[in-house]
């Protein structure tokens, strides 16, 4: 039961502990005036012609490779129900490796998205 310390700790790290802290897009948080303020600073990624971030297909396929389909056990081809995800985006500076990714449920997928 190793997560559960690990989850507090994320959680903990994630808390504003001053007046003044960052919310989790890097803006500064005034707590004194509840203004929001954004600075984006992320560092650029490489990104294909359409204005996605480009990925490595050998790094989706490695991760199936270790982490078979939840719904199939397979380590290629669809997963039904299920899509690979990037526990830190890589619009945020996320590595696009297997270490990366998890298996995310198509409906957890896009909450998910919606706080991104």
């Amino acid at each position: 039961m190793r997560l559960v310390p690990a989850l507090l700790l994320l959680l903990a790290l994630c808390l504003p502990t001053t007046a003044n802290s960052k919310d989790r897009h890097g803006g500064s948080i005034n707590a004194s005036r509840s203004h929001v303020t954004h600075s984006h600073s992320y560092s650029s990624v490489a990104r294909i012609s359409q204005g996605h971030i480009k990925r490595d297909p050998a790094a989706r396929a490695a991760f199936q490779h270790q982490s078979p389909c939840p719904s199939t056990g397979k380590t290629s081809d669809a997963c039904p129900g299920y899509v690979v995800d990037h526990v830190t985006p890589l619009k945020r500076g996320g590595a696009d490796s297997p270490s990366n990714m998890q298996w995310q449920t198509k409906q957890a997928a896009k909450e998910k998205d919606k706080l991104e």
